[in-house]
């Protein structure tokens, strides 16, 4: 299956990035990572370590970056060329950070090009382990990352667990996989969002009501856009929690993804969360009505006959009857999805759910709605004019909003829940 398709978008947009390199065999996995940093916009500068130049050649970052590789300390570039990497990095990463790599930076050597760079920046640098799981155990290599972490605040990101190399079995200490990396280095560059710190719930996705073991009551939600808002909540530095309905996509990175499948399965699991919860977000499309009797059997039809009668009973309006549990202080977001009269009909759930702000779009807008990577939406305040946004990417509209909570989170103002 291929994977999603990366364009220039925030954070990594305009972002200068120094991915080190060295010498493991997960090096052939930095090239992806240096190629997709580069799809989201960011300006990759790659230095590779000697050992690094045993499993890759400089040639295939040059490709995938557009910019030289750098190798070498003391070269044509400049005796310097350390001191301009590090000044000029948004953000330093080490992907692969082999065992040899992780001592020597804790040790504050300077003996090659990278290390050289990590002693001269002042931006947040990333840590990727990846080793055989009998070194990256080691009391050794352990008290060299609890120092890389807990004296200079560098991020250790993974090691991940699963096969090693070939013959090495498997456990903790494979590098983490590209698009893992790449969120982690999104997170080291939203680090001063007002976001940072807070504890996030979002509902995504639809919900499903049985009519009989293999037939639901539905709709069309996908639930892309709650998973945007989570991805973009924890790049954000947040601490988020996603309540889903039936969804077919991956779960966001770093994110915890409880499942749910009825509206009343969303309403006891929400009502868990809410009280801890800085700021909610109720995307999901959670069907109105459920069938009244559920049969426990597959209806058949010749027992049904030509036409099919549903008794419908109403379901919980989970976003209604969870205001209580809200968190003194907290923020909360909704969304409007509407056919007619849009802002209307959203300035009036606006006002009776008691958010902070809403989201409308219009279900068969082109482009926007269900089952599409886009959308277009106006967003509604309590004291606001109505801000329409053109069509964008729904990741992209998930950044503008949560630029908007945390605009909200920042002044302090008193929630209108």
């Amino acid at each position: 299956m291929p994977g999603p398709v990366l364009h220039p978008r925030r954070p990594w947009e305009g972002r200068s990035i120094v991915l080190g390199v060295t010498g493991g065999v997960a090096a052939y996995k930095a090239v992806q990572l240096a190629r997709d940093l580069t799809r989201l916009g960011a300006e990759v500068d790659t230095i590779l370590t000697a050992g690094a130049e045993e499993f890759i050649r400089p040639l295939s970052f040059d490709a995938v970056t557009g910019r030289s590789t750098a190798t070498e300390l003391f070269s044509t570039d400049g005796a310097a060329l350390h001191i301009k990497l590090g000044s000029e990095a948004d953000v330093v990463c080490v992907a692969p950070a082999t065992a040899d790599l992780i001592a020597r930076a804790a040790h504050g050597r300077a003996d090659d090009l990278l290390t050289t760079t990590l002693l001269a920046t002042r931006a947040p640098v990333l840590i990727c382990p990846a080793m055989n799981d009998r070194m990256y155990s080691h009391p050794q290599t352990q008290t060299n990352l609890r120092h890389l972490g807990e004296v200079l605040s560098y991020r250790i990101a993974g090691p991940g667990t699963g096969p090693l190399a070939a013959g090495e079995g498997s456990g903790p200490g494979r590098m983490l996989e590209p698009h893992e990396i790449v969120e982690e280095i999104g997170r080291a560059l939203s680090e001063a969002s007002p976001l940072r710190g807070k504890k996030v719930v979002i509902t995504a996705g639809p919900t499903r009501e049985a009519i009989d073991p293999v037939r639901f009551i539905g709709n069309r939600s996908s639930g892309r856009m709650g998973f945007a808002l989570a991805a973009a909540a924890r790049r954000r530095g947040a601490d988020v929690t996603v309540v889903a309905g039936p969804v077919s996509l991956p779960v966001p990175y770093g994110v915890e993804v409880l499942s749910v499948e009825t509206a009343r399965e969303m309403l006891q699991c929400v009502s868990e969360l809410l009280p801890e919860a800085d700021v909610s977000v109720f995307a999901s499309a959670v069907a109105d009505y459920r069938p009244a009797n559920s049969s426990e059997e597959k209806l058949k039809r010749a027992d049904v006959g030509p036409e099919m009668t549903l008794a419908l009973a109403e379901n919980p309006d989970v976003a209604g009857e969870t205001r209580a549990a809200r968190k003194a202080g907290s923020v909360s977001v909704g969304f409007a999805l509407e056919t007619t009269s849009l802002v209307e009909n959203a300035r009036a759930k606006l006002e009776s759910k008691g958010f902070d702000m809403i989201v409308a779009n219009e279900a068969e807008g082109e482009g926007a709605g269900f089952e599409v990577d886009t959308n277009r939406v106006v967003l509604l305040g309590v004291d606001r004019e109505p801000e329409e946004l053109p069509l964008l990417a729904k990741d992209e509209v998930a950044e503008m909003i949560l630029d908007r909570v945390s605009e909200i989170v920042e002044s302090g103002a008193e929630p209108s829940g």
